[in-house]
């Protein structure tokens, strides 16, 4: 055997054992790799047939019910469901309310000292999207993706052109710098967002202001862009902490909140399958009883025919004014609520939380270790990327479901204007066959700038169907700075938490399959094979070669003994024992990761 592949063993000694094993290696992966290529048209008919053979499409629920999984949860594992209150068990009416508090923030400004005119901007939805960051420097709204590149910057009502940003962003990036960025995450951003374009738009724009590069002046008064941001951050500020927003709010619910049925059904539905409930709010008490009062004010219980419960029957714990995200990291103090006034009462709480009682600020580790919780025992769910879903996935540990009411629209663009994706799908096929059958070697370039044109002008439609500022999630084909902030802290997300109505508590939430480039453009029924010493590294081959080495090597120490060129190895050697513990590492059994399938110890026990 050694001979037909052209050796002549004499010639090779103890010592060049190793020499002989590349050698042999080299002849294994050569004839490997023939075979493959023997074996091609065989293993691509192999592949077409189990795509055949694949039963269905894999069911989904209706899109307006869906959850949207970035990692496996299982929710049999969750014992704990935390719930924020804003924006998530109370969802308030856009633009109702959008436009209550840009109002408000007006007229806080107008009474700071800013112009009687700015009274009359009237807030416009179609134009502020989560996400945008406010350079203060320069007092642009940038659309960013993950990384910092721009992908929209707009002063005011202005959007720049690419010489425009090439000018103040050197290669269209910007670094996340707290001192010169703010980004603007929340949905209470909106109106604010909005409310910075607008006194952007009029200072830059209105004959008594000159414009600077970093700023305003109007005779000796110097304006930067920085000092108006301040200014609306302090007066945002204002009106939900001292202001009037609260107030209004209460004082017509109907207008400006959202009351749904199901909700104490489904907080029943909970408890019911052994789970327990809290809430985490950063609203102070006598706020998050109006609102949840509201909320559960139907003249039935859980069910009808059931009597009508006191809202704070539902929960297991309830935790107010808990100033998250410092709640996720030294907290504050851990008070009781007197439910009759609101106050505090005096001192600070250790002993075990009790239900019924409210309680108020506190900290993730406190508040964990008195209800018996582990960090992915609980499911947290809020509306905050940062404040709710960032800091209590990195800090406390906790599975967390994201709000995002903008699915709504999102979904509702993704499926009307299919069309236009079909467009730009055709748009790509075009573009590709433009370059089918060119290589390094040619030189005439292909003239696709009408496809170019033609995809910008798709892409352009398709961003003024979600609003002025295009998609929450992407822009054009790049994903933006909140789209990579949902897959990396949210374990789930969906328009409404509700949506866990449509699915068993024993659910398994999977993720898909996360492709990159090289596995989502490339078809499995293509083979794909090279001469290389990296393409066959799966372990079964390995082994197998493994094994054809020992036999080989058994082999060539036989002739060499027979012909008396070197001594017998020692038997030792034959019999493989060495003072190493191992060799080679043994090839694991079963599956060697986790995360797909959202596994406890408790399952891996099982399965032993």
């Amino acid at each position: 055997m050694l001979r037909g592949i052209g050796l002549n063993v004499k010639k090779f000694k103890n010592q060049d054992f190793f020499t002989l094993n590349i050698i042999v290696n080299r002849f294994y992966i050569r004839n490997k790799t023939s075979n493959l290529l023997n074996m091609d048209s065989c293993k691509n008919k192999e592949c077409l047939t189990s795509q055949d053979k694949l039963l269905s499409k894999k069911y989904y629920r209706r899109a307006e019910h869906r959850i949207f999984v970035n990692r496996s949860l299982h929710l049999e594992n969750v014992k704990f469901y935390g719930f924020d209150m804003d924006y998530t068990l109370a969802e308030y009416k856009s633009p109702q309310y959008e436009n209550l508090g840009f109002n408000l923030t007006k007229e806080r400004l107008v009474h700071k000292g800013y112009p009687q005119e700015i009274l009359e901007f009237e807030y416009d939805p179609s134009f502020p999207v989560r996400g945008l960051w406010f350079d203060t420097l320069y007092g642009n709204l940038l659309k960013v993706d993950a990384y910092g590149n721009i992908l929209v910057c707009v002063h005011g009502f202005e959007f720049l052109k690419h010489s425009q940003v090439y000018e103040l962003y050197p290669n269209k990036f910007l670094t996340l710098d707290e001192s010169r960025v703010y980004v603007l995450n929340t949905l209470f951003n909106l109106p604010e967002t909005y409310l910075i374009a607008c006194l952007i738009d009029f200072f830059t724009n209105s004959p008594q202001y000159a414009r600077e590069k970093t700023g305003v002046r109007c005779g000796d008064l110097a304006m930067s862009f920085k000092s108006i941001f301040q200014d609306v951050r302090n007066a945002v500020d204002y009106v939900h902490i001292h202001g009037d927003l609260k107030k209004k709010t209460t004082e017509n619910l109907d207008l400006y909140l959202k009351k749904d049925d199901r909700l104490p059904m489904f907080l029943s539905r909970i408890r019911e399958s052994g789970a327990k409930l809290f809430i985490l709010t950063n609203s102070d008490y006598n706020f998050t009883d109006k609102i949840m009062n509201y909320l559960f004010d139907f003249p039935y219980g859980a069910k009808p025919g059931e009597p009508h419960r006191n809202w704070k029957t539902y929960f297991d714990w309830i935790v107010v004014d808990a100033k998250k995200p410092l709640f996720f990291g030294e907290g504050t103090t851990l008070r009781q609520v007197d439910t009759r006034t609101g106050a505090l009462k005096m001192g600070h709480h250790v002993g075990p939380l009790h239900e019924g009682l409210v309680y108020s600020g506190g900290s993730c580790d406190v508040f964990t270790e008195l209800i018996g919780a582990k960090g992915k025992d609980v499911l947290y769910i809020g509306d905050h990327i940062f404040g709710d879903i960032l800091k209590s996935k990195k800090i406390g540990g906790w599975r967390t479901f994201l709000i995002v009411p903008e699915l709504v629209q999102e979904l509702h663009v993704w499926t009307d204007k299919c069309q236009l994706f079909a467009q730009l799908q055709n748009l790509d096929i075009q573009l590709g066959d433009m370059y089918k059958d060119l290589d390094s070697s040619t030189k005439e370039k292909p003239d696709i700038s009408k496809l170019r044109n033609a995809i910008r002008d798709v892409t352009h439609k398709m961003d003024l169907a979600y609003g002025m500022l295009g998609s929450l999630f992407r822009s054009g084909s790049r994903q933006t700075f909140f789209s990579s902030q949902v897959v990396r802290y949210a374990d789930l997300y969906a328009a409404s938490f509700l949506n866990l109505m449509y699915y068993p508590f024993c659910y398994m939430f999977r993720a898909p399959a996360m492709l990159m480039p090289h596995e989502s453009t490339v078809a499995h029924e293509q083979r794909f094979t090279v001469d290389t010493p990296t393409i066959d590294r799966s372990r079964h081959s390995s082994t197998q070669r493994a094994f054809a080495e020992r036999a080989l090597s058994a082999a060539c120490v036989a002739e060499m003994s027979s012909d008396e060129a070197v001594g017998p190895p020692d038997a030792a050697d034959l019999k493989g024992e060495r003072s190493v513990p191992h060799v080679r590492p043994e090839t694991p059994q079963r599956l060697t990761h986790t995360h797909d399938e959202d596994c406890s110890d408790d399952d891996d026990l099982k399965h032993k």
